[in-house]
């Protein structure tokens, strides 16, 4: 039996020089799909143009990292869209299901769901840390609160997204999720993790060295926290990054050129929101 489609959802992927992992996991996508292409230099667009005509493929003339899922979502025009990798895909139905929830559930910005890894399909550790939040399961959403998210497994309400900006330029990416999060919380948007919902993801063997990726996270950490957290904070993840170790070093010298661009996105988060965030804090999440 054919799995349902759900005519209000798109599914949004960007990539960069991912063509085989594209031509593999596309086709899996039970609804429309827009590509956002980060200016790859491997033949992607053609590659996917040529194989998949019924994919919207929109090429950027650079790379704008995480953004890119901002200009995607533009594009669709449908009430969710589901975010995938050029790695990952949602499981058979789910997308159906996952925007039913969203439906149900009015203040649901973000719905995550569970991510398995591999073919052997083991459970990602960050899935255990979202089912154990310590911010608890409000009557209104269907699952466990969050103050944060893994992008390619996540579906987002399409007007809550846009209206905080999406992803963003300065931050790019890996990373870009909290800067997101952050704001749908101070606007009163909720986020939860759903484990009824299913997103397979294969990493690509085109993926950066382990160092960095860390080097990158760092990055994102203090351009956001430049962004929104309390000038005592943004000591805190400075000091850290300082004393952890020379990929996190890197990061912080990394984020230094965008800072000023940082500083003219500064916004103060909501008590509300800090307070979750020291929750948070205090359970090790």
């Amino acid at each position: 039996m054919t799995p349902p489609r759900s005519p209000d959802v798109t599914v949004v992927v960007m990539s960069r020089d991912r063509r085989e992992d594209l031509l593999a996991t596309l086709p899996r996508h039970e609804a429309p799909v827009v590509l956002v292409d980060n200016a790859s230099t491997d033949g992607t667009v053609e590659a996917v143009r040529a194989a998949l005509p019924a994919v919207e493929v929109v090429p950027l003339p650079e790379n704008v990292g995480s953004y890119a899922r901002t200009v995607g979502v533009q594009h669709a025009g449908t009430e969710f869209v589901a975010f995938a990798d050029d790695d990952s895909w949602w499981a058979p139905g789910d997308l159906a299901r996952a925007a039913g929830l969203m439906r149900a559930h009015p203040r649901l910005a973000v719905l995550n769901a569970r991510i398995l890894v591999g073919p052997e399909e083991r459970l990602d550790p960050v899935c255990a840390e979202m089912a154990a939040s310590p911010l608890g399961t409000p009557a209104d959403l269907p699952g466990p609160a969050l103050l944060g998210f893994v992008a390619c497994a996540a579906m987002v309400r399409t007007e809550a997204f846009l209206a905080v900006g999406g992803f963003d330029r300065v931050v790019r990416f890996p990373g870009e999720e909290e800067r997101l999060a952050l704001d749908l919380a101070a606007a009163g948007w909720g986020m939860a993790y759903v484990d009824e919902v299913t997103v397979h993801h294969h990493p690509s063997p085109r993926r950066s060295a382990p160092d960095q990726r860390r080097t990158a996270i760092w990055r994102s950490r203090v351009l956001t926290a430049v962004m929104r957290q309390p000038l005592p904070e943004v000591g805190r993840v400075v000091l850290r990054a300082v004393r952890t170790g020379p990929a996190e070093r890197r990061g912080l010298l990394g984020a230094l050129p965008d800072v000023p661009a940082a500083l003219r996105s500064r916004q103060a988060l909501p008590a509300g929101v800090r307070e979750q965030l020291r929750v948070l804090a205090g359970s090790g999440a």
